[in-house]
């Protein structure tokens, strides 16, 4: 294990929120941490590890959020499981002054991650397997009990975590109890109802009305929106609830935070259009009470049910939970039986037929696979880089022509004046309508063929260029005086 470089240990005051102090000494860098600060171990202290901040210009801010932390802290004393102690929270327990006053970091309670793994890890079987984590499934239901009592517990003093996932949260192996690190990063209720912002946010997580805030505007709602994204991937093996299988091949591919700004929710009461629910979804198979939270939770207009209701909720679920006949490891809630039984026959279904079509010849474009060599790879990277030059070269061509066409319209018209003139106004402002529409509708439908065309300011900046040259030619070929177009003063 790393120390640090100095021949003695290095020493702060640690301030208490008693008003009491002593003197602490580093020894061991635990972790060199990440955005924030190291972690050491403390001489004095073996339950308590020293955060110490990378920042040191930002002392005057920490000190005053680590102040709020220190008199409105969330209750949660260490939790007993068959004997053994469980700190589920780093929370501060004192300040850290050096010797000219200047706030460095803040001591906090030791939690042992060499007995603890990322959240994310329980929820995928192949990595639990491989990671040798319990498979029952009533052991990820605890855990997302403790998950919402946790941030239930934040919440009742006014603190938000935010930046609220998976992988900042980590579970103890042997009893699934959760524990949190890093609270300095969460959104910290002060005095006076004084608010000490987060700074991060991660994507997959952002509820949708929070796509236009920053950090420091998010609050409990965003926290509900990334607890309930948790707890069903955690009861859905993994599988996130905006996720699922496009019902259009041809259309854009919507990333997981964008299927969330537009409420892209697969699993509700009523069928999104975009996409339907991922093949090993059992989320038929949830409690109905369970699918009403998850619906409140992800579509429209909805309140968003509370870490509070959560909690609750879990509760009960695993004091009604049945145990699967089949599989001990398989537990389930209604009368529909295992959900878990039902996806693991599907996959078996489909690996079945996926064996039957590898033993026909696979193809690609056109080409067994197996005939596929590096000289045949390498001729079709030269044909595409062929192919692309050639468009490229098309599009820079059209858009000269493009130009050339619009910039001499008035050319075009003056033959046909007296057929334009006849017209009227009023027929010519249909045509310059039409016009505009089609050249839209044209520039859109090819766009995927001409990369060009797929910037949206060079598209803008054509339709604009040829909706000028057309007015101004219909201005001179109806002989309109300019003074009309001048301002009355």
């Amino acid at each position: 294990m790393d120390t640090q470089p100095q021949s003695e240990p290095v020493s702060y005051t640690a301030l208490y929120a008693d008003g009491h102090f002593d003197r602490v000494h580093l020894t061991e860098l635990v972790n060199k941490g990440g955005a924030a600060g190291k972690i050491y171990r403390v001489e004095e202290h073996p339950k308590l590890v020293a955060k110490i901040f990378h920042n040191k210009n930002k002392s005057a801010v920490n000190r005053k959020k680590l102040e709020a932390m220190l008199l409105n802290r969330p209750n949660f004393p260490p939790a007993i499981k068959d004997g053994v102690e469980y700190v589920q929270i780093a929370w501060p327990e004192a300040i850290l002054d050096d010797e000219n006053g200047f706030c460095v970091g803040y001591l906090m309670p030791l939690i042992d991650m060499s007995k603890a793994v990322s959240l994310d890890h329980l929820m995928q079987k192949a990595i639990r397997k491989k990671l040798n984590l319990p498979e029952k499934y009533s052991y990820r239901l605890f855990a997302a009990y403790n998950v919402s009592s946790m941030v239930a517990a934040l919440h009742s003093c006014g603190h938000y975590i935010v930046d609220l996932k998976p992988s900042n949260v980590s579970v103890y192996k042997d009893s699934m109890m959760v524990a949190m690190v890093d609270c300095d990063g969460f959104s910290i209720k002060g005095e006076r109802n004084n608010r000490y912002p987060a700074e991060f946010v991660s994507e997959e997580y952002i509820y949708p009305e929070g796509m236009e805030q920053s950090c420091d505007e998010m609050g409990e709602e965003q926290d509900k929106f990334a607890l309930a994204v948790m707890i069903f991937k955690l009861l859905n093996n993994g599988i996130h609830p905006f996720s699922g299988v496009p019902r259009k091949n041809d259309g854009v591919m919507l990333t997981i935070q964008n299927r969330i700004e537009q409420y892209r929710y697969a699993y509700g009461l009523w069928p999104d259009t975009y996409q339907a629910p991922h093949p090993y979804s059992i989320h038929e198979y949830f409690d109905k009470t369970t699918l009403e939270l998850f619906e409140r939770a992800f579509t429209k207009g909805a309140n968003r049910p509370s870490a509070q209701e959560w909690q609750n909720h879990l509760h009960n679920l695993l004091h009604n939970l049945k145990i699967c006949k089949k599989n001990p490891d398989h537990a389930y809630f209604t009368a529909k039986g295992c959900g878990l039984c039902a996806a693991e026959e599907r996959f078996k279904g489909n690996m079945s037929s996926i064996k039957k079509q590898k033993e026909t010849p696979q193809m690609l474009r056109g080409m067994e696979i197996s005939s596929i060599s590096v000289e045949n790879l390498q001729k079709n990277k030269a044909e595409k880089i062929s192919e692309d030059a050639k468009i490229k070269r098309i599009s820079f061509a059209l858009l000269g022509l493009y130009l050339i066409f619009f910039g001499s319209f008035y050319l075009l018209l003056d033959i046909i004046k007296d057929f334009v003139i006849r017209l009227g106004l009023g027929l010519q402002a249909i045509f310059i309508t039409l016009t505009m529409y089609f050249i839209n509708y044209f520039l859109n439908k090819y766009k995927t063929k001409f990369p060009i065309f797929q910037n949206r300011s060079i598209v803008l900046m054509l339709q604009v260029y040829a909706f000028i040259c057309i007015l101004i030619a219909l201005v001179f070929i109806n002989e309109i005086p300019t003074d009309v177009f001048k301002p009355v003063l």
